[in-house]
């Protein structure tokens, strides 16, 4: 039996709802690396302690050549991607990795295509283009992501994240408009548009993603895809955040591995394909598919926590048809989690998925799901 080695941190939805039984119906042994296995107990196959943010510690827990190394992980990319070129196996170039977490990198290496001011958040000039956004120079779910008018406002963010974190931080140009996601499958050969979505950000200073839903790829899409090219971004999954805004569409971050917070298996429904195996298949050797534009509409909605505290009550998951929608909704918090308020994508309870034939009967059935249940924080 063919053996895939998945590369994982913790525990996710993504893998354990998507990836693992994709591997199943593969027919695939799966041993999965971890440096959190209590956290995958209950996953199929072996699960082996391992830290994997070193690739070398990968490699030395390999005890044979696989069939496959993967990971859906944030921080796992370059790791996985350098565990494969060990072994001779398809994968990602490390480099692309290496570029798309580190934004500091990021903006470096796109500054021929596309210049935004981006400097190390303790090195800011006193002529720096404010308003700026101040990130984590490797962050994820929005954290510790605020825009600031001024230097003083500057310090004063950079002393409230020093206090609970001590990750690098930069500093980066904020660029306006509409912001998109591009969701992409590639084989090193051909690049396969599967789709986008327009995304809506709660009020500044915050940039927590309030809802996503699916719309046509803007016209500036080769934009991105030529910007994606520069980086060296072409193998397997990845999802990409960009603005457009006055013809010119300009990435945010890239994420180079399926999108997240459920809209996986939206988009996995919507476009009707076995997207988690089409992805696990690439890594195993064979060609990437693309998917035909669906006629319909969809919409991902999480529910968001409006304050901290404990939750008391929250429906279970669950999938229903309303009419012509189907909706499904998973929680991402347990009933008696404690719940600290972040603005963050981590203040995510759960998140509703909506697939219907038009936006207004989407919206509707949405409505009626959010009317019909209750999320209480006590």
């Amino acid at each position: 039996m063919a053996r895939l080695y998945l590369i994982a941190g913790k525990a996710t939805d993504s893998v354990t709802h998507g990836f693992l039984p994709a591997a199943a119906h593969l027919g695939l042994d799966v041993v999965t690396l971890t440096d959190r296995p209590e956290a995958h107990r209950a996953a199929p196959g072996a699960v082996v302690a391992c830290e994997v943010s070193d690739f070398r510690a990968v490699v030395d827990r390999i005890e044979e050549r696989p069939a496959a190394v993967f990971s859906n992980g944030d921080f796992l990319q370059a790791p996985a991607a350098l565990a494969a070129a060990y072994f001779g196996l398809p994968g990602k170039d490390w480099r692309a990795a290496v570029r798309a977490k580190n934004k500091r990198l990021m903006r470096r290496h796109l500054a021929g295509l596309d210049p935004v001011f981006a400097a190390d958040a303790g090195r800011v000039p006193p002529d720096a283009p404010y308003p700026l956004v101040l990130k984590p120079r490797e962050g994820v779910a929005s954290e510790d992501v605020f825009l600031v008018h001024d230097a003083e406002e500057l310090a004063a963010r950079r002393a409230e994240i020093a206090s609970r974190r001590a990750d690098p931080l930069i500093v980066e140009e904020y660029l306006p408009g509409e912001l998109h996601t591009l969701e992409t499958l590639g084989d090193g050969h051909d690049l396969h548009v599967l789709g986008s979505f327009r995304t809506r950000l709660s009020p500044p200073p915050y940039f927590v993603e309030e809802r996503l839903e699916w719309a046509p790829p803007p016209p500036e899409t080769p934009q991105v895809l030529a910007q994606l090219a520069e980086l060296g971004i072409g193998f397997g999954a990845c999802h990409t955040e960009f603005v457009v805004h006055e013809g010119r569409a300009r990435v945010i971050e890239v994420n180079y591995r399926l999108i997240g917070d459920h809209c996986d298996f939206l988009l996995a429904d919507l476009l009707g394909v076995p997207l988690f195996e089409r992805i696990l298949r690439v890594h195993l050797g064979e060609r990437a598919e693309g998917a035909a534009a669906p006629e319909r509409h969809a919409v991902a909605e999480p529910i968001l926590a409006g304050r901290s505290g404990t939750l008391t009550s929250a429906p279970g998951p669950m999938e229903l048809d309303d009419g012509p929608v189907r909706l499904a909704y998973r929680p991402q918090r347990a009933v008696g989690d404690a719940i600290a308020l972040t603005r963050t994508n981590r203040d995510y309870l759960g998140t509703v998925r909506a697939i219907g034939p038009d936006g207004p009967r989407v919206e509707a059935a949405l409505s009626r799901f959010r009317d019909a249940h209750r999320w209480t924080i006590a």
